[in-house]
Parts: structure tokens; C-alpha cells; sequence
């Protein structure tokens, strides 16, 4: 990860999830509540809206958080509605205040030009082998879509849905034209959203796997992720791999990029896939204007601090 010098801050940046901040506070804000699936069982949709209302009335807290300090990129989580792959927003008992409560946030992003983003989790894997695995990320891709339509946020990659490509099953190629096929069985929503991002595992997809196997057949544009590329370059410098991905965005639409720093910087044992607390260098983003989605366990912190790093104060 090549240190840039330190400039003005002319691209933006933002963080996953938790808001570490407003976590700290008592009562808690938080977007993830959530319960075992026995407590599910035994309450069911009920108890499932309302644990969602409480995330979205949180959700706007930190929406508003935000804004007032200065953070215009935010991941949403995938989990304000607990166990959502067993309903559709509708049938919620609270199905019309959790609407309500979705279009005003929307809004409210709109008003303060906040990008909001999903990254559904690892289990979403739709080059698949498995047609049940695919029919089950088919229907929580479709959920995530929802929710962005009830938020009136844009159906292209502004308003981004990324996804990794998930296992290579002992042919790169033939899951990737199984990706590639089954992104057909997926709605506008979704596919006018959609976006890829390299992998971190050897055996897995470098930018230009992506770009040969993905984005040349279907236009799914390409997420750089720079400590995935340390872990996994594949033959491409990092300024070409960086390069690539961005020509894979529309011209209008401005690439997010994944930043994070190796654990194992700080700690020899740690893997070094894993993430830092914070980021300790500046990010080369080779003349390109790109927003930044900071990917360290510390979130709103670490964008904080990489912000001092690495850019002027205004």
C-alpha cells in the first residue's frame, strides 16, 4: 500500500456498520440488533419489526451523525432486519411505520448527500454450484434492493450492492460464467446496483480475473480493494490492477474503493488478511477520484484519524 503525499482531502470517505461513538452511548445506538433463531421462533415477525424500527430509528441517528461530521459514505448493515430471508417487509406487523421510516431516511440522504451502500454477507454467493445457495442469495440480494427502492436511493452504483464472488469451487472459470448466467435470474433492483470486488485468497479472483471473466460479459463494475490486492496481486502492478478497476465504473458514477491495513502490521501472529484498528499510511489513488470506504475495526474513528494523515485541513 504505497503512502501518497499528503494532500487536500478531495475525495470521500467512509466507514462500515457501527458507529463506535454512538455505540458508546447509553442507550446504545445501534443498526444490528438482532436474536438466535429459537428467540425467532418462539416470536416471530412481531418481535423481528420491532427490533427493525429500533435499527432504522438508529439508523437516522447515525445518518445524522454523520453529516454533522463531515462523513458522506456509509455502509449500511445487512442485519436491521433480523432474519429477513423468512419474510418480505410487508408482512411485518410495523410494515407501514419500518416504510415510513425507510422513505424519510432516504431523504434525509438525499438532503445531505449521503451515499449509502450495502455489502451482504459472505453466504450470498451466487456463482454457486448449489441451486439452493443461489435461490437463497437471489432472494436476500432482492431484500437489500427493497430496502433501497423504499429509500428511493438510485438503482446504479452510486447506491451500490457489492458482492464477492465467493468460492472457486477448483475452476475460476466455470464459476464465473455460473455467476454470470445466474445474474440473469436477479431483477433490475439489483443488477443495476450490483458490483464485484477482488479477493483476498490466492485461489481466489484478482481485479483482472474479475474483469476478464465479469465485467466483459455482463458490465459488473469492479471494486478495488487494496489490502485484498496485497494478499492476492495475481500479475498485475497495483497502479494496473487500480487502474483496471476503475475503467470498469460509468463515467458518472464515482468507483467507492476499499481501504484497510494488514493486523499483522501491528501484531506477527495475526493473518494478514486481517484488518488493523486503524490505517498508519495514505492510499496511492494514482490521480483518480475515487470515494473511500474505510475497512477498519475502528469505523468512524479510523476514518477520523486517516483523515488527519492523510489530508489538509481546509
Amino acid at each position: 500500500m504505497p503512502q501518497s503525499s499528503k494532500k487536500s482531502c478531495d475525495c470521500i470517505i467512509g466507514y462500515a456498520c457501527i458507529n463506535e461513538t454512538l455505540a458508546a452511548l447509553k442507550p446504545i445506538v445501534s443498526v444490528n440488533r438482532s436474536m438466535i433463531k429459537k428467540t425467532f421462533q418462539a416470536r416471530g415477525l412481531e418481535y423481528a419489526g420491532q427490533l427493525a424500527l429500533q435499527n432504522l430509528y438508529d439508523l437516522e441517528k447515525v445518518v445524522r451523525w454523520n453529516y454533522e461530521h463531515h462523513i458522506f459514505l456509509y455502509r449500511m448493515s445487512s442485519d436491521m432486519f433480523p432474519w429477513a430471508s423468512e419474510y418480505h417487509i410487508s408482512e411485518l406487523p410495523q410494515a407501514e411505520a419500518i416504510i415510513q421510516q425507510l422513505e424519510h431516511i432516504g431523504q434525509l440522504a438525499h438532503e445531505y448527500k449521503q451515499r449509502l451502500t450495502f455489502h451482504p454477507g459472505q453466504f450470498n454467493v451466487l456463482a454457486s454450484p448449489s441451486e439452493r445457495v443461489v435461490q437463497n442469495t437471489v432472494k436476500e440480494l432482492e431484500f437489500h434492493a427493497q430496502v433501497m427502492d423504499y429509500m428511493d436511493l438510485p438503482r446504479s452504483t452510486y447506491a451500490k450492492i457489492n458482492l464477492h464472488l465467493g468460492g472457486a469451487y477448483g475452476n475460476k472459470v466455470d464459476s464465473m460464467e455460473r455467476f454470470c448466467q445466474n445474474f440473469d435470474k436477479l431483477s433490475q433492483a439489483v443488477r443495476t446496483r450490483l458490483t464485484v470486488e477482488n479477493d483476498d485468497k490466492v485461489a481466489m479472483y484478482t481485479v483482472q480475473d474479475l474483469y476478464e471473466g465479469v465485467y466483459e460479459r455482463i458490465g459488473v463494475p469492479i471494486v478495488f480493494d487494496y489490502l485484498h490486492y496485497e494478499c492476492n496481486p495475481g500479475v498485475l502492478l497495483e497502479k494496473d490492477a487500480f487502474v483496471l478497476a476503475y475503467r470498469t465504473w460509468s463515467e458518472d458514477i464515482e468507483p467507492i474503493f476499499h481501504v484497510s491495513e494488514s493486523k499483522q502490521k501491528h501484531d506477527s501472529n495475526a493473518p494478514k488478511r486481517a484488518h488493523a484498528d486503524y490505517i498508519t499510511k495514505c492510499v496511492d489513488t494514482y490521480d483518480k477520484k475515487v470515494s473511500l470506504m474505510i475497512e477498519a475495526k475502528a469505523k468512524e474513528l479510523a476514518v477520523q484519524k486517516y483523515k488527519k494523515l492523510c489530508c489538509k485541513e481546509s
